[in-house]
């Protein structure tokens, strides 16, 4: 009440809490429509007008038009642009951490819209993030080991009487959002990441519970509540409370099996934080380390995943008032034609780039549009892929993708593993962990990377040369793919 309204209950009108149930009903019964008047105008907006709910980024000044500074007017607007170059002088070890698939469900949200609250399990109501329990297959995907069901038994009994095949580890696949970001924490304490790139997947299930089309300068109470318990209030602690995150979207944050959630929010929502950055779909990002001589350049990228079909998506869905698709039977063409703008676009990028480094950071794993990223190492200088979707860890061997070196980095903990985290079963796993992120150090000569499991114990290294033309600086673009794999778009099927 004392966010949206400006008063405590005992202070507030009744207008005030006709407020508070438009913009988060306790009794998840919506108000349909805000107060003609209220304590605190505007009615009709989800903060007290005194805050707002806006966060300016460091070095915004008042009539500030850069992308940096002013949301756009629509969430795509800013598609293929370049955020500032960000500059590091020094010459102490550079530092880049990766993650994905991280965000979990927030449980304590009062959902608007006659949606359900995001409790899937016996203490998922309680504040902060809570693990999404996904099916577990075996390795080839060809047998269900545990089904959705029966991993929700699992959470909610503690692994007592769990179903063998689901590799329930209790304390660890009930908190791994938490304890990779502890591992995180610990980390940066002694590593300090100049920034970090996030490869989607950001907010189990369906990424902002409230439909697209949220003015892009306003952030709603739905938005800043998923935020503050899923991100904001879990990744601290010296080292990541100034670090950006170059973010992008994934699969589950355009809906999961819907294209009509509030993904427009997420990008919106850069213009509202220090560190959250997601200007649109695709763009990309310059880092120079002048006293290193060196650059990094990296992008983003993303493929459809069951969000265009009929079974899920309201009949009349469309987020056209954002740029985005604006019916289900042009969804999948929309994703399709994106796909193939931002390939050219990367193209562009890596041919005009002089940086030493080239990076890109799309959600979907290493192997998905495998032929064009090897023709962009190959014939671009294309350095390393950072991927995610995938939930697990996997440094990939540089010869699988025809020299270039790409990860996974799907364990973030907001979604179950692909598998037991119990290190004495591998046999269904994929790579190194089911669980963690990777800490990258980067000079002229070569970048560092580490694998660093869910308990902060570095589990594998790799190292990447430059194959580009030298340079003084490097450039780290990240762009967003929306990959549009062509699978049954009607599937319902509700894992990924």
């Amino acid at each position: 009440m004392q966010l949206i309204a400006g008063k405590g209950f005992k202070e507030a009108t009744q207008d005030d809490f006709q407020r508070l149930y438009f913009c988060a009903p306790p009794g998840g019964k919506q108000c349909g429509s805000p107060p003609c008047s209220c304590s605190n105008p505007p009615c009709n907006k989800c903060f007290d007008s005194t805050t707002n709910g806006v966060v300016k980024k460091d070095g915004c000044e008042e009539g500030d038009d850069s992308i940096k500074c002013k949301a756009p007017p629509t969430a795509l607007a800013y598609n293929g642009m370049e955020w500032p170059t960000m500059t590091f002088p020094g010459k102490a070890e550079m530092h880049i951490f990766a993650i994905g698939d991280w965000g979990g469900m927030d449980g304590t949200l009062a959902p608007v819209e006659g949606r359900a609250r995001m409790v899937a399990y016996r203490g998922g109501n309680k504040a902060g993030p809570s693990v999404f329990p996904r099916t577990r297959f075996n390795k080839h995907h060809s047998v269900e080991l545990c089904s959705h069901t029966q991993f929700t038994q699992c959470y909610n009994s503690k692994g007592m009487g769990c179903t063998p095949g689901c590799g329930y580890v209790p304390g660890v696949d009930d908190k791994a959002q938490l304890l990779v970001a502890q591992a995180m924490q610990q980390r940066a304490a002694r590593n300090s990441p100049q920034y970090i790139l996030n490869v989607g997947d950001n907010f189990y299930w369906g990424g902002i519970e409230k439909t697209c089309g949220t003015p892009m300068d306003q952030i709603s109470y739905t938005a800043h509540h998923q935020f503050d318990q899923i991100y904001e209030s879990v990744y601290t602690g010296p080292g990541l409370d100034q670090a950006p995150w170059f973010s992008v979207l994934g699969n589950h944050d355009w809906g999961g099996r819907v294209f009509n959630n509030g993904w427009d929010q997420q990008i919106a929502y850069t213009w509202n934080s220090k560190r959250w950055v997601m200007p649109a779909a695709y763009y990309s990002a310059r880092v120079e380390y002048p006293d290193q001589a060196m650059d990094a350049s990296d992008m983003n990228q993303d493929p459809e995943h069951n969000i265009c079909g009929a079974a899920h998506n309201p009949k009349d869905a469309s987020c056209a008032s954002q740029g985005g698709p604006e019916s289900i039977a042009t969804c999948k063409k929309w994703f399709w034609d994106m796909w193939a703008k931002q390939q050219a676009w990367v193209q562009d990028k890596l041919t005009a780039s002089t940086a030493d480094w080239q990076i890109i950071v799309t959600h979907f794993p290493c192997g998905h549009q495998s032929a064009f990223y090897q023709k962009m190492h190959q014939q671009f200088g294309l350095d390393l892929l950072i991927t995610g979707h995938r939930h697990d860890q996997e440094l990939w061997d540089p010869k699988r993708m025809g020299g270039l070196t790409c990860f996974v980095t799907g364990g973030g903990g907001g979604i179950s593993s692909e598998a037991t985290p119990n290190p004495m079963n591998k046999r269904d796993w994929y790579g190194e962990a089911q669980y963690g992120f990777y800490d990258m150090t980067i000079n002229k000569e070569r970048i560092l990377i580490q694998s660093i499991n869910w308990d902060g114990t570095e589990l594998q290294s790799a190292t990447v040369d430059p194959i580009g033309l030298p340079t003084t600086t490097t450039t780290t673009t990240t762009t967003e793919e929306v990959e549009l794999a062509p699978v049954p778009v009607a599937d319902p099927v509700p894992v990924a």
